[in-house]
């Protein structure tokens, strides 16, 4: 009965003229994102965090979980119609996709993609909504030594899930826990690895950081790429798949759908890992594993499926414990402190409204996101020709205009250019920003936590391994750490994302 309170609650407060119109924004916006190649939600959030500053606390979330989950229903129009994913995740997206594009189905494989992005988010939503309660009421068991546990096995868990060397990703992590620490030290009040830069006192600012590392870094590596301008594979056709099409791609949604679901709460999950996943598991489960990679609807319409699944469970840490996941929820933590909101169990208590609605909204924006993306399917690809060198230059002029927006401090101009150079050098070295953004967002945390736990036991580090919930959290952390290490289960980390290259 309380679900149900609830629930009315958040239609109340999505349903209002203007968080549906936010709603929409964010949808339009993440379809776009997903569209346009070379740019994600990461840099596109990170681009839009200092707009939050001037909406109500509600409005700004649900239009940037619309970015979020828009930009999974927009990367797969490209990735189908023209092989070029617009996100990370569609990457799976175009081995299956575009051959049913080029065998002449584009329309149907389209169709496919929305239906299973469409399920997938509906039931995704559904778990975000019954779970998220009880975890909620679990967290309120955490205490300072917990949250320490907690946020050192979301750290671990990024590091063994992220694509690319665990050696760099740990560097990055680590890298993320130092720039963390700049600032005045919140016990003693003495400044700390300031260098002597007044700026620098207050620390470095989190949208700061985002923007220069994922928003121009991305615009500097995609500069140095020709211009791809693919022709559209055939027309897109009807948009009814056929019996045997949708027979086939059925399962895959239905199992796509519960292993996103499932990852996406895991940190460093997430809609990439999410929809690469799939893929490997519809290969292992089909009687004919030589069809994927032709044109198999199955190969489509799982990894679809998965990835929105994972783009919203992925929100259940982040609402119920205070914990981003990845990136994209490390983005979102941003967005919550700038209107003084505390993530983790108290928001469900102190902020009904902005809990329920938010997960509200995300049903009306699946809504949304299948008027949008089949209906408007011309629209979205005409976009494709707007010439790179016009494209680009206006989203650096709009991200530059953001930061001094922050503080109206040229300062942070200069400091988000130059993380936009170490982060394009990242780039080169193949080296994730994103633990780089979960290090810088939970190191405070960690910190403050540690000290706390400290305090509490009088300086006694065994509260950490005394205390049953630590103590199994640091030994799942540490069960991870070995079971990566193992031979066999790198190498088929490995091979589990070696399509992303």
């Amino acid at each position: 009965m309380d679900l149900l309170q609830h629930l009315a609650l958040g239609f109340s407060v999505a349903f209002s003229p203007e968080n549906l119109a936010y709603a929409l924004l964010g949808c339009i916006l993440g379809t776009l994102v997903g569209v346009l190649p070379g740019l994600g939600p990461v840099p596109t959030i990170a681009m839009l965090l200092p707009i939050t500053y001037v909406l109500p606390p509600v409005a700004g979330l649900i239009m940037l979980a619309g970015i979020y989950y828009g930009t999974q229903y927009g990367g797969s129009t490209t990735a189908i119609l023209v092989n070029l994913p617009g996100e990370t995740s569609a990457v799976v997206t175009t081995l299956d996709g575009h051959q049913m594009a080029k065998n002449g189905r584009a329309g149907a494989a389209l169709a496919l993609a929305a239906i299973g992005s469409f399920f997938a988010g509906t039931v995704a939503t559904t778990i975000l909504a019954a779970f998220a309660p009880p975890l909620a009421e679990v967290a309120f068991l955490f205490g300072p030594a917990e949250y320490f546990s907690l946020m050192t096995l979301g750290l671990v868990g990024a590091v063994v899930l992220a694509s690319g060397s665990l050696v760099k990703a740990i560097a990055m992590i680590i890298l993320g826990l130092l720039l963390g620490m700049v600032g005045t030290d919140v016990n003693s009040g003495v400044a700390r690895y300031d260098f002597g830069i007044p700026e620098l006192q207050d620390g470095i600012d989190f949208a700061i950081v985002a923007m220069g590392v994922f928003g121009f870094a991305e615009i500097l590596s995609n500069l140095e790429l020709k211009e791809n301008r693919v022709e559209i594979a055939g027309k897109v056709g009807s948009l009814y798949p056929s019996r045997s099409e949708f027979r086939e791609a059925a399962p895959a949604i239905l199992r796509g759908t519960v292993l996103g679901s499932c990852l996406g709460i895991l940190p460093g999950g997430g809609a990439t890992l999410s929809a690469f996943a799939s893929y490997t598991l519809e290969k292992k489960v089909s009687r004919e594993p030589e069809r994927f990679g032709k044109g198999h609807p199955a190969g489509l319409a799982g990894p679809e499926s998965a990835n929105n699944a994972g783009a919203q469970t992925s929100f259940i840490p982040l609402l119920t414990l205070g914990i981003p996941g990845n990136a994209v929820m490390a983005l979102m933590v941003g967005a919550m402190t700038i209107h003084n909101i505390q993530p983790g169990p108290q928001v469900m208590s102190s902020h009904p409204d902005l809990f329920w609605g938010l997960i509200v909204s995300m049903w009306l924006g699946n809504m949304m996101l299948v008027v949008l993306n089949l209906p408007l399917i011309g629209i979205w690809v005409k976009l494709l020709k707007v010439p790179y060198r016009i494209l680009y230059p206006a989203i650096l002029i709009f991200c530059s205009i953001g930061v001094y927006s922050l503080n109206y401090n040229v300062f942070d101009i200069y400091v988000t250019a130059a993380f936009g150079a170490v982060g394009y050098l990242w780039a080169k070295l193949k080296c994730e920003g994103a633990p780089l953004l979960l290090g810088l967002v939970l190191g405070p945390m960690m910190e403050e936590n540690f000290r706390r736990a400290l305090l509490l036991s009088r300086g006694d580090f065994a509260t950490f391994i005394e205390r049953p919930i630590s103590a199994a959290l640091l030994a799942a952390a540490v069960l991870l750490v070995v079971i990566v290490a193992l031979p066999s289960i790198r190498r088929g980390r490995e091979q589990a994302f070696a399509e992303e290259g």
